[in-house]
């Protein structure tokens, strides 16, 4: 099937729109939805008011660290990356112009059995315009795939106008033909909505305060913050812990959805990548810091507990991967640095999060032991003990020392419990 709009391959999204006047005539005819979406910021200021009144959640660890694959890289290789980083739980994105690949799906899915699959169903304009054909390719799609995953996310990333939807109205009803579909004939799956990128909550808060008969078994996110560096930066006042802790706050007040939020997008893009990058060079970071960063965003992530499910955007992809492809296939520094998250961390039991003159102190019980991960964002810090204390790098490297350097990429120390 002909996708209308183009997509990009390299850093697998659509090119931007060129057609100025498309673009003008689309607004236009969206012209009311999009009203109500700038009127929806008025509830912004309500759901931070809330905030104090959203209660933490227990979060399971074991199901909070999470990861994407694509069926177009490297799809005999997958399986056996996933089982040496021994991550559980993985998004596969099913595009709707694919939907004649749907046998290839099948036995993606199949290859990874061993897994939670969460399905990611992207559109196109296509679809977004012929709701009969959206209903048929859909419907094939539930019926191929629910054997293997009972979890579909609806859509994605759509504020952006090269993605397909000109306004939310047209996402909600995009959203209700899969809604409709599912009350008829696939009672068993859960749909999954929103897919909002970045910081721009006015359309959260649009999707999930509508009119029409749509209700969300759980809420996305495609909560980047690359564009600010690191994951602490503000935006608008706003780090990464504010803006999860107001988009719960807003999932909360909203009877449109059930109180559970994925993140199913999180990356930053990586230094002289062109044009596997997903932006410019400006917004890209070199492979220590990615690794970092995103250490430190699904450290900060779960310590809010309102996050079920964060998922690394992706195993393979040149420009923002743990795993680059473009001469062959290589682990990058992230590539470890997930694998220790996931053997320090899945499974674990959060305290706390201390943060005291720039030196954070992320603290975790994991059976017999204590974990503490610190970093710090600018200088680094001599943190000193009474003995000698073991600790890993974010590579999972181990060393016994009294005396510990605490710089911005973060180590983990162990302590036996008494």
């Amino acid at each position: 099937m002909k996708q209308p709009f183009k997509w990009d391959y390299n850093s697998d999204q659509p090119y931007q729109l060129k057609d100025r006047a498309y673009k003008k005539k689309m607004r236009m005819k969206n012209f009311f939805s999009l009203i109500k979406t700038y009127l929806s910021t008025l509830l912004l200021p309500i759901a931070y008011i809330l905030i104090p009144f959203d209660k933490r959640r227990k979060i399971d660890t074991k199901d909070f660290f999470a990861l994407s694959v694509n069926l177009d890289k490297q799809p005999l290789l997958t399986p056996q990356l996933i089982d040496e980083l021994d991550v559980k739980n993985i998004l596969i994105r099913v595009p709707l112009w694919e939907v004649d690949k749907i046998s290839e799906y099948v036995e993606f899915c199949k290859s990874l059995s061993t897994c939670n699959i969460f399905i990611n169903i992207l559109q196109d304009k296509e679809h977004i315009d012929d709701r009969e054909l959206l209903k048929k390719d859909l419907e094939t799609i539930f019926e191929n795939l629910s054997p293997y995953s009972f979890e579909f996310q609806i859509g994605s990333t759509i504020n952006r106008a090269k993605w397909g939807f000109f306004s939310v109205n047209e996402y909600l009803k995009f959203f209700y033909v899969a809604h409709k579909l599912r009350d008829e004939k696939f009672q068993n799956i859960k749909l999954y909505g929103g897919g909002v990128i970045d910081f721009e909550y006015h359309f959260s808060a649009h999707t999930l305060f509508n009119t029409l008969h749509v209700k969300y078994d759980g809420y996305t996110s495609l909560l980047y913050v690359d564009r600010r560096g690191a994951p602490e930066n503000r935006q608008m006042w706003f780090n990464l812990t504010n803006k999860i802790s107001l988009l719960s706050s807003l999932l909360n007040l909203s009877f449109k959805s059930r109180n559970r939020l994925y993140i199913t997008e999180t990356n930053w893009p990586i230094s002289n990548t062109a044009p596997y990058a997903p932006t410019s060079e400006f917004e890209c970071v070199d492979e220590d810091s990615y690794a970092s960063f995103m250490l430190r965003y699904y450290i900060l992530a779960l310590a809010t507990q309102k996050v079920e499910r964060v998922y690394w955007h992706q195993l393979i992809a040149s420009g923002y991967g743990l795993i680059d492809e473009r001469d062959g296939v290589t682990k990058r520094v992230a590539f470890d640095v997930f694998k220790t998250m996931l053997e320090f961390l899945s499974g674990s039991k959060f305290i706390s999060l201390n943060v005291e003159d720039e030196l954070y102190t992320f603290t975790c019980s994991k059976l017999h032991d204590t974990i503490e991960v610190m970093w710090t964002l600018k200088f680094d810090k001599a943190v000193d003990f009474d003995e000698s204390r073991l600790f890993y790098t974010k590579t999972g490297i181990s060393h016994h020392e009294k005396s510990i350097l605490i710089t911005q990429s973060p180590i983990y120390i162990i302590s036996e419990k008494q």
